[in-house]
């Protein structure tokens, strides 16, 4: 099967010849002719350099911002066409440091989004103690605590339990692991593995960093310059004969102290 499909009724995200330019720029586009499927259940990494187009992608998908050309479908249907704030309601989304509202406590900010959907108290806090259990936060311990009063590795499990809080099939994640210390890092690529495999989301993970591509995604979809250049299981992915491939390949291979 081509690596760039889904079968039609597994399919939860697909993007059709997807471009993506600032209004009124001549300059080169953010990402071109973007095409790929999104299988329920799975997490498909988007792997790049630095403004190589990963997270335009994700703020293209829950219509943060609007594609100049070409077409994304959610749940089969065109996204144009679906209430922006309904879309994003159904994905969670997980950035940098958890993204928390400083002002809220734990507790509040993980229970956000039931409260604005208005879900019955005695639902809001079973979830909210389901949630913190979850991602191993001991509910005595921090639902009363402030972001400011936190770990960076505490903030980011917050920020995935807000994500998760009112069960939405799909999940957005921006490089969640890229500010913290390797060995927090580490502890929380091996949690969400085993996570994702556990809740079987559609997970689209960015980050830059190939290690953590190859533990974490189902696929790899290799990004330069705005394109789509390479999209592949992660065993492949270390032999694709591709030039952008290959210079990850290298800096993979190119761990200091590692034999040559």
């Amino acid at each position: 099967m081509d690596p760039k499909l889904a079968t039609a009724s597994d399919t939860v995200i697909e993007l059709r010849d997807v471009t993506y330019r600032v209004n009124g720029s001549s300059a080169r586009p953010l990402v071109s002719g973007i095409s790929f499927a999104v299988a329920r259940g799975e997490t498909l990494v988007l792997l790049g350099r630095s403004g190589s187009g990963k997270t335009t992608l994700l703020r293209l998908i829950n219509r943060m911002l609007v594609p100049s050309s070409g077409e994304i479908l959610v749940n089969g249907g065109p996204a144009s066409q679906l209430d922006p704030i309904r879309l994003r309601r159904g994905i969670g989304y997980v950035i940098q440091e958890g993204g928390l509202f400083p002002h809220f406590t734990v507790a509040q900010n993980i229970s956000l989004l039931p409260t604005l959907e208005n879900w019955p108290e005695p639902d809001r806090s079973r979830r909210l103690r389901e949630m913190m259990q979850l991602v191993g936060l001991d509910f005595t311990s921090f639902e009363k605590r402030f972001p400011r009063e936190l770990s960076g590795g505490q903030r980011q499990r917050v920020g995935v339990a807000r994500a998760l809080a009112a069960d939405p099939p799909i999940l957005l994640m921006d490089e969640p692991f890229g500010a913290l210390d390797p060995v927090t890092r580490a502890e929380l690529q091996k949690e969400f593995h085993a996570l994702a495999a556990r809740l079987r989301k559609t997970i689209l993970f960015v980050t830059h960093d190939l290690r953590e591509a190859l533990l974490l995604g189902t696929r790899i979809a290799l990004l330069h310059e705005g394109r789509l250049v390479a999209l592949t299981t992660p065993a492949e992915f270390l032999r694709l004969d591709q030039p952008e491939a290959r210079a990850f390949a290298a800096s993979f291979d190119l761990t200091p102290g590692a034999p040559q």
